[in-house]
């Protein structure tokens, strides 16, 4: 029995500590890569509770951990493709402009941030839908919610 606890709690704290890692590897500042991040967004920098894009700070709430299979659909990612990703709830009014008077989603205000990172390399791709996005291929390959999906690396 007190074995039993004890690979559970072991067990318990490997996990805690896989996610708190693959959490931190999205934190920090990433250069724009893509075409499209570099004339909408450049760079950009996360943090636990913001996201900086250029010189704009807005609040986001980690919301939970994507699956392989929501990731795949996203991001359009290789079959044996890894990394890690997350939903984040956001309030980026389209008001904001960045670069060249660009707006995220236009008209809309992006209510939702996915990250997607693996290696050195970031994905963001940003929704204006109220409810948070479905991620199956059909879902995102229908949506109109989907505002852009950027590239950033370190």
């Amino acid at each position: 029995m007190r074995q039993s606890i004890l690979r559970r709690a072991t067990l318990f704290l490997l996990f805690t500590n896989a996610a708190f890692a693959a959490a931190q590897q999205i934190r920090g500042p990433w250069r724009a890569t893509s075409k499209n991040a570099q004339s909408i967004t450049g760079d950009v920098a996360i943090s636990g509770e913001k996201i900086q894009i250029g010189f704009s700070i807005f609040p986001i709430s980690q919301i939970r951990p994507l699956g392989a299979t929501e990731l795949k659909a996203t991001f359009d990612l290789d079959a044996d493709a890894s990394g890690t990703g997350y939903l984040y709830k956001s309030n980026i009014p389209a008001t904001v402009k960045f670069i060249k008077k660009n707006s995220l989603c236009g008209a809309e205000t992006t209510q939702w941030v996915v990250a997607y990172t693996a290696g050195r390399t970031l994905q963001l791709a940003f929704f204006s839908s109220i409810k948070p996005p479905t991620f199956t291929p059909d879902a995102i390959a229908t949506t109109t919610d989907l505002c852009g999906i950027y590239t950033y690396a370190r």
